[in-house]
């Protein structure tokens, strides 16, 4: 190991006094070196290396370091307190080979540098081709969307159950995410679910056409789990009287509006929805309780846009019969979006006008 010190004979001098350039030289020779002789070398030959390079690189270029580090972060044996000083450098350029690649960085490195550095070094760390739950936890946490929505992606990443909760969250608008965190087969059953609650139903196709065979299977289960009432709901017994005396009430105080027929479909008061859904579109309560209720949304779809409702309202709607929390697994959102979109007003009142002469007991 004196060859180090007999190729450089001036090594102690250019690390205290030596220039930018002399270092470089100097660093280019020494990592020759010991990539010429790294499969040989022991514990206590790279931790001369170690020494030596500790203290000569920090003074160096810029790109002296990066190439330096491109060297080092697949190396088994690299020198290991200097490849932990390169992955925390503020430079992605030299952090970020290190960070992606090098076998030497343990979980609490690893933890630490997520929790302090920035988005470009979190990227670094998510390619990394494995990663423990310790990790990820402080990257789905800490990430942008394109750091997290990479971390999911990563078929070697572990995550915990607060860091699958994370994911499903970070999920709730932003469908590319989602679609890659329901790919996963590790995914929990519980957590596949919350995402598909969560997801609308073009994320779920999408999801569904790039599943592999085992995953697709389990999306239709939980699907499936999610969606469970039977396809026509049972007849049941509703007393809308109360609905309508408050629905009346409202409406002579000048507040029945697509607002408060909105808010009653989302808080699932299906009696007062129902009573002023009937009151906006002047239709008896008993045939849109019947619409509401049937097997196909069309008819919701054109009694909406006879009076002009937003989709999102529509879209609350066409949910309501299946009760709070749950997810329409039978009427397609986005193809009903769709069509809502393409339904003409002068169409719908067309129809609802056809309705009224077909059922003479219907108000005019």
């Amino acid at each position: 190991m004196a060859t180090a010190f007999s190729l450089i004979p001036e090594l102690d001098d250019i690390v205290k006094h030596g220039t930018p350039e002399r270092r470089a030289e100097a660093i280019e020779r020494i990592s020759d070196l010991f990539l010429q002789g790294a499969a040989n070398f022991e514990t206590q030959h790279v931790a001369l290396f170690d020494d030596i390079l500790v203290g000569l690189v920090p003074a160096t270029e810029v790109e002296t370091r990066a190439d330096l580090a491109e060297r080092l972060a697949t190396m088994d044996n690299a020198p290991p307190t200097l490849v932990k000083q390169l992955a925390r450098e503020n430079e992605i350029k030299i952090a970020g080979p290190i960070l992606s690649k090098s076998p030497l960085l343990d979980d609490p490195t690893l933890v630490d540098i997520a929790q302090g550095k920035g988005q470009e070094h979190l990227a670094a760390i998510s390619g990394r081709p494995t990663l423990s739950p310790s990790v990820t936890d402080v990257i789905v946490r800490r990430g942008d969307r394109n750091v997290v929505r990479s971390v999911a992606a990563n078929a070697g990443a572990q995550f915990s159950d607060d860091g699958y909760s994370g994911l499903v969250n970070r999920a709730t608008d932003d469908g590319m995410l989602a679609v890659t965190v329901g790919q996963r087969e590790d995914l929990p059953a519980a957590s596949l679910k919350q995402l598909l609650s969560k997801s609308v139903d073009i994320v779920r196709r999408r999801l569904l056409e790039a599943a592999k065979p085992k995953q697709k299977a389990a999306i239709h289960q939980a699907i499936n789990e999610i969606s469970g009432a039977p396809k026509t709901p049972q007849p049941q017994a509703r007393d809308f009287e109360p609905a309508q005396r408050a629905v009346m009430a409202l409406r002579n105080a000048g507040g029945l509006n697509e607002a408060a027929l909105l808010d009653f479909a989302r808080q699932h008061k299906y009696e007062e929805t129902i009573a002023a859904f009937a009151a906006l579109t002047s239709m008896r309560l008993s045939v849109v309780h019947q619409l509401v209720q049937g097997d196909r949304y069309d008819p919701v779809l054109l009694l909406a846009k006879s009076i002009g409702l937003a989709w999102s309202t529509v879209r609350a709607l066409v949910v309501l019969r299946l009760g709070p929390g749950r997810v329409p697994g039978g009427p397609d959102i986005e193809d009903a979006r769709l069509n809502y979109e393409r339904l003409s007003p002068a169409t719908a009142q067309r129809v609802l006008a056809f309705w009224r002469t077909r059922d003479k007991n219907l108000p005019d």
